[in-house]
């Protein structure tokens, strides 16, 4: 028996995590069920996991500019699953915000080059807005 290969167990990550991302959707879209959302969340945090590695996803989480962010997906959750869907949520997407934001101009970068969707985010307020989470480089 053959184990997995790198790549593939990133395109199984990459799959949950689209999953996970659906069932949030589709838990939001059947008026915050409770049920769809807490399986997005599983299924996106183990896809986030596979893709990355568990080891780097630890520090990822743990990482002290990532308190604030950490504990909000994690309460966020919490009240998804004790039957809170909306609040759970709201907490939750700050938590992700904040968790993410240092990915912004480059998730942008690579939205920008898909053809119809790229002219919008090729717009100068759009990219005003991804312009202002970005650290200003400090001249050496």
């Amino acid at each position: 028996m053959v184990p997995f290969e790198s790549s593939d167990v990133k395109k199984i990550g990459l799959g949950l995590t689209l999953f996970g991302v659906l069932f949030i959707v589709i838990g939001v879209l059947c008026l915050f069920d409770k049920g769809f959302i807490a399986i997005g969340n599983i299924l996106f945090l183990s896809g986030v996991t596979l893709t990355i590695g568990v080891k780097p996803t630890i520090q990822f989480f743990t990482k002290p500019r990532n308190y604030k962010g950490s504990v909000s997906f994690g309460v966020g959750f919490f009240f998804v699953i004790i039957g809170w869907p909306i609040f759970g949520m709201l907490v939750e997407t700050y938590g992700f915000i904040a968790l993410f934001s240092g990915f912004w101009p480059t998730i942008a970068v690579s939205v920008s080059r898909i053809p119809i969707v790229g002219w919008i985010f090729s717009q100068p307020v759009v990219i005003s807005f991804f312009e202002r989470g970005r650290p200003k480089r400090v001249p050496v």
